[in-house]
């Protein structure tokens, strides 16, 4: 599954039972994309992209991914420098863990993430959740530009969630590209609604969701494959 026998590049959508696949796969098309969804690590590993999808719970989404050996794919992918796309939950699950409260047990409970970025989920501390609508993205200001949102850096994009990661704990060393961080603000709520950090990119908000400007993402995103 190489984009050197085919016109379009190739996309593997994850198939670990979340939601959102079908909408993301048209979307996906739409940019440009070939596209086939699957839980098959061969067929992960070849395609030009990856993208991962997530919807609903950290730990269910987490444990999804682990009955499909998922972490490991998406470590292989990028230890090989090959693009990986994180939406929603999907990118939740980059970071070190998520704290999330469950019916009828005492406190808060920590579930460990994929730990490709430092940092931990949690509840948006806004009056009104979840957050659902539309709203703005500020590019990271230390960044000169960005590749994700060429062309669409002023646009409204689709969000739908309640936890998000509020701070950003990777600190870089001066000798490799710092992480483009951008944000988003809710009710007086700031978090970290997408991220560009070489080959791993990665959203809050739901691009296929977001009408046109989110298709021009994904076009920009296919456009790096």
């Amino acid at each position: 599954m190489s984009s050197t026998s085919h016109s379009r590049p190739t996309v593997a959508i994850l198939d670990y039972g979340s939601g959102n696949i079908r909408s993301a796969q048209r979307a996906i098309e739409h940019a440009g994309a070939e596209v086939t969804v699957t839980d098959d690590p061969e067929t992960v590993l070849a395609a030009d992209g990856l993208l991962v999808p997530g919807v609903g719970a950290f730990e269910s989404c987490m444990q999804g991914l682990r009955a499909i050996h998922g972490p490991r794919m998406i470590g292989q992918r990028l230890a090989g420098g090959r693009p990986v796309l994180g939406i929603c939950v999907g990118m939740q699950v980059l970071f070190d863990g998520g704290v999330e409260h469950r019916d009828g047990e005492p406190g808060d409970q920590l579930t460990e993430g994929m730990g490709e970025w430092p940092g931990t989920v949690q509840k948006l501390d806004a009056p009104v959740l979840p957050h659902m609508g539309w709203n703005t993205v500020t590019l990271d200001p230390a960044s000169d530009g960005s590749a994700m949102f060429d062309g669409v850096d002023n646009e409204r994009f689709y969000f739908v969630h309640s936890y998000g990661v509020r701070e950003w704990e990777l600190v870089t060393d001066g000798r490799t590209e710092a992480p483009k961080v951008h944000r988003t603000t809710h009710a007086g709520c700031s978090f970290v609604s997408a991220v560009e950090n070489g080959p791993l990119w990665a959203t809050q908000f739901h691009p296929e969701k977001s009408g046109r400007a989110g298709l021009k993402l994904l076009e920009n995103w296919v456009a790096t494959l």
